[in-house]
């Protein structure tokens, strides 16, 4: 039942932007000056924005960019992260101590500060938004892995494995790893969560996706001289980033919890 409403919700929206195309009335880049800020009505059902485009449009695309970016990051993020962070577990010695002052470092700066010094000196675009991503979230899938590594191969079939002559690489992916995907899918799911803030965060300020592509966090910067009086412009997409941030990270807390995964903290998400 803790799951159920969640990944309902997460479905919803999911499938919604998917099917933007056949379920939207207009197009969302379509400018009408004369119907600006309408106001909600049969014809458009959330209204219009400051350039006559209309708002229930608007939305329905306004996630597919923002999900498919936080998906390539985090899966990109996990890749690198699990690398990083299952050679320091494996191997440890000064390898291990090098990974893991490099990752205190990440750990200690503020994360959107890097995100937004990197777009800025890489320059507002896909590709600098999903490098500023993963230079900020790898730490969190490596120190995870690191972890669970070191637990791990000090069991004894690990042993086994080294006596018949098992090479490292095939004892890490195929019998380290497996081992704890539990933990993996728990931080992977609960992390795009956070990333789809972080984009919105940076198309906030102007440094993520650029308009007129729609896009939730675009919107709301977009609407905010006109909250007082179409207060809609700034609810509808703000509703959409609560609704899939929450659904994200009650699903992971529900998974969590069903597989019983204590060692993880707060922090690792």
């Amino acid at each position: 039942m803790k799951i159920k409403i969640p990944l309902s919700v997460l479905i919803l929206i999911i499938s919604l932007s998917i099917l933007a195309p056949i379920i939207a009335p207009y197009d969302p880049l379509a400018v009408d000056m004369k119907s600006k800020l309408e106001p909600p009505s049969q014809t458009h059902l959330l209204g219009t924005d400051s350039l006559g485009r209309d708002t229930f449009s608007r939305v329905l695309y306004g996630g597919r960019q923002s999900l498919l970016l936080a998906l390539i990051a985090t899966i990109l993020s996990m890749c690198l992260g699990i690398i990083i962070g299952a050679l320091a577990g494996y191997y440890g010695g000064a390898l291990d101590s090098f990974i893991t002052s490099i990752s205190n470092i990440f750990m200690g700066l503020p994360g959107t500060s890097i995100m937004i010094a990197l777009v800025g000196i890489l320059g507002p675009s896909m590709r600098s938004l999903i490098i500023a991503i993963v230079v900020n979230s790898w730490v969190s899938f490596s120190r995870l892995i690191r972890a669970e590594v070191m637990n791990v191969k000090n069991e004894y079939f690990i042993d086994n494995l080294k006596n018949i002559g098992g090479s490292d690489a095939l004892i890490i992916l195929k019998h380290i790893l497996p081992n704890i995907s539990d933990s993996l899918i728990i931080v992977f799911v609960s992390k795009i969560g956070g990333v789809v803030l972080g984009v919105a965060a940076l198309s906030y300020l102007g440094l993520g996706l650029s308009p007129p592509q729609p896009d939730w966090a675009i919107m709301i910067n977009d609407a905010r001289p006109y909250f007082r009086s179409h207060l809609q412009l700034v609810l509808a997409p703000g509703l959409c980033i609560i609704a899939f941030v929450w659904s994200v990270h009650s699903i992971g807390d529900g998974i969590r919890d069903r597989m019983d995964v204590g060692g993880l903290r707060n922090e690792d998400f």
